[in-house]
């Protein structure tokens, strides 16, 4: 395992992700009625704004308004200020709408590409988790740590098994209930936290069960749905040689390097003496999300080029310092330890996403957050906009 290298992606891995085809279906309740308020959206956006830089737009407005709502509650115990609830969800629906019209506007503009796929799946891996960690914020579920641990890992690995199941099948598949419907639960969670305050949620109905005790219902519906729609791919065998991956890999092979991540972070959150974990959850779930979002970003990549993914990666080193540090008594304090940790993973996710752009980008000679198509074929594009039957027809998936 080699700490940097020249170049992440080969010429013939590079050459299969240009022959790469995105291939998804969906059957999202929601989906069909947000189709004339994303079309609306998309029809209003500049022909000039590139499909990624809506993505990254979004993403950021994402992050920025859950750490706005981690600072007033760090512990996730804490009351957060109710127009930071409200705040929250205007963050969420803001990036849902325009995760939505990306690949619409890259249709729009004759700009669509593999990386557009890559960008946009790249930077659901990170949302995922702030998303998640938003909703346990607003909803103080910090007074339950293994809840609140088991809540937002439980988000991380359906996303990961999603495009575990891509990598099995070749085709992204999303059900009837699934991500649109879950951002917008999260959104009315925000929205009732904003309204009635976020102890409302701890309000005891029914035998004396938490309002709140829905949010595990929920999970649990999801994870059935998710983990059932994989292990019926994984039981009929995939779409490469011999029922195999779509890069002739074992179908069982993307488990192991999830749980380099998922068993490391319940092994350190239950050894901790200083119980780092229970005093800095959300700190602590950051860590761990970026190196899912990492692991979750090779998978994709390992999906586009039809490739063999590795299982280790350098990521892993910072789990590694809480890990060694608990190991020989800990030797530093682990709240400084936690902090170090989280500035290499995300160090090391931006240093991979940022290379793997620049590479796809050199290989298909465009330009990461600028349309390099010519300007006639963007007009040629904008006369079929008022097409609602091809706006609709690109619909969510992308």
């Amino acid at each position: 395992m080699q700490f940097y290298k020249e170049r992440i992606l080969n010429a013939a891995q590079l050459k299969r992700l240009s022959e790469h085809k995105y291939s998804c279906t969906s059957a999202s309740i929601l989906d069909a009625w947000l189709q004339p308020w994303w079309c609306w959206l998309v029809s209003k956006t500049p022909l000039w704004l590139a499909p990624n830089l809506i993505t990254i737009l979004g993403l950021i407005v994402n992050v920025v308004t859950t750490l706005i709502l981690v600072w007033f509650s760090p512990d996730a115990r804490q009351d957060p200020p109710r127009w930071a609830c409200a705040l929250c969800a205007l963050g969420v629906f803001i990036y849902q709408s325009l995760d939505a019209i990306d690949g619409k506007q890259a249709r729009r503009t004759g700009s669509q590409s593999p990386l557009g796929e890559l960008f946009d799946h790249g930077c659901d891996s990170i949302s995922t988790v702030f998303i998640a960690l938003g909703a346990c914020i607003a909803v103080k579920l910090g007074e339950y740590p293994t809840w609140m641990f088991f809540q937002c890992f439980c988000a991380m690995t359906l996303f990961y098994c999603a495009h575990w199941q891509a990598y099995v099948t070749g085709t992204l598949k999303m059900g009837r209930i699934d991500v649109t419907e879950a951002q917008y639960s999260i959104i009315a969670i925000h929205l009732v936290s904003a309204t009635l305050g976020p102890s409302f949620w701890a309000t005891q109905v029914g035998g004396g069960l938490e309002v709140r005790y829905s949010l595990a219902l929920v999970a649990v519906g999801g994870a059935f749905l998710t983990v059932g729609a994989l292990l019926a791919s994984i039981v009929t065998g995939g779409v490469g040689k011999n029922g195999s991956t779509v890069a002739g890999t074992s179908i069982l092979s993307p488990v192991i390097p999830f749980s380099l991540v998922v068993v490391p972070a319940f092994i350190i959150f239950q050894k901790s003496e200083s119980n780092v974990y229970q005093h800095h959850p959300s700190l602590y779930i950051m860590a761990f999300g970026m190196v899912a979002a990492k692991v979750t970003n090779r998978l994709v990549v390992a999906h586009m080029t039809k490739s063999e993914m590795d299982y280790y990666d350098w990521s892993l080193l910072g789990p590694a310092m809480l890990f060694l540090n608990q190991y020989f008594n800990h030797a530093l304090p682990e709240y400084y330890v936690l902090w170090l940790c989280t500035i290499w993973v995300c160090v090391d996710l931006i240093r991979y996403c940022g290379q793997i752009c620049l590479e796809i980008c050199g290989h298909l000679r465009i330009q990461l957050f600028r349309i390099t198509s010519p300007p006639a074929a963007a007009a040629n594009d904008e006369a079929r906009v008022s097409d609602k039957s091809y706006l609709i027809h690109i619909g969510s998936c992308d």
